[in-house]
């Protein structure tokens, strides 16, 4: 599976990096990683899948669907084995942009992506403190969070950091993602404490740029909360999509647990 993706859909990871990426860093009792379509022993087509099992909900996250032209009129087998797994709730968190009206009539809701540009500043965080080894994270992290970081602490694509304020701690995930082929922007994809995040941002925004690299910082409303007011507000990012099959709200939907903190792309 990892070979085909690496040649097939994008060759900026080598074989054995899309391998480790579906691999997922979390215990499942899924025992496989999505379909294959085969003709005489040789994939031609692949439609790779993240599961997990948290908090009582069993999730399906979408997370790479390719096949070959010649076999193209083939991809909806792969489609209905998908969306025959009925247990699952199903996440598709980066569609193509031909993907996504195939989604709508397959029942698929979009999530709400605005949220605001924010530039990234060296400014001075007085009160806060930062956290990015994984001894002195797993110190002050406990619960759930500390149990959800450990899930992702060897994830290919996550970066953690945690701000503590006044001996409270934030936990926050992001992922550095192109633009035009160009890396400069950091993508929040979890918060810990969101009332605790307004007070921590701006020493986050600093480590993002200083320890990373990256001038800028993308923030979605329904992850880290009300835009900050020097931001640039964006109506609507990448669209990101779901279908479920309990009548979860979306607001449930989370970006952990997906590629979009395994897949280093």
């Amino acid at each position: 599976m990892g070979e085909f993706l690496s040649v097939h859909l994008d060759s900026t990871l080598t074989p054995g990096q899309w391998a480790r990426s579906l691999r997922p860093t979390w215990t499942t009792s899924h025992p496989d990683h999505g379909f294959l379509l085969e003709s005489e022993g040789t994939v031609v087509g692949v439609y790779a899948a993240l599961y997990s099992e948290t908090e009582g909900r069993a999730v399906c996250n979408v997370a790479a669907w390719c096949v070959l032209d010649e076999f193209r009129h083939h991809s909806l087998r792969l489609l209905r084995a998908m969306l025959a797994q009925r247990d699952r709730e199903l996440t598709d968190l980066s569609p193509s942009g031909t993907v996504i009206p195939l989604n709508e009539r397959l029942g698929f809701h979009h999530l709400d992506t605005s949220g605001a540009l924010v530039a990234n500043l060296p400014l001075p965080t007085p009160g806060v403190r930062l956290l990015t080894g994984r001894a002195d994270i797993e110190a002050v992290l406990s619960g759930a969070d500390l149990a959800a970081y450990r899930d992702h602490a060897d994830s290919a694509a996550a970066r953690h950091v945690v701000a503590v304020v006044d001996g409270r701690p934030c936990w926050v995930v992001f992922r550095a993602v192109r633009r035009k082929r160009v890396r400069l922007f950091a993508s929040v994809l979890h918060v810990s404490d969101r009332d605790l995040f307004r007070a921590a941002a701006p020493a986050v925004y600093r480590h993002v740029l200083l320890a990373h690299g990256l001038p800028f910082t993308l923030l979605q409303t329904r992850v880290s909360g009300p835009r900050p007011w020097h931001s640039v507000p964006l109506p609507a990012q990448r669209p990101t999509m779901y279908l479920s099959r309990t009548g979860e709200p979306p607001e449930t939907v989370s970006y952990l647990y997906s590629e979009l903190t395994q897949v280093p792309w």
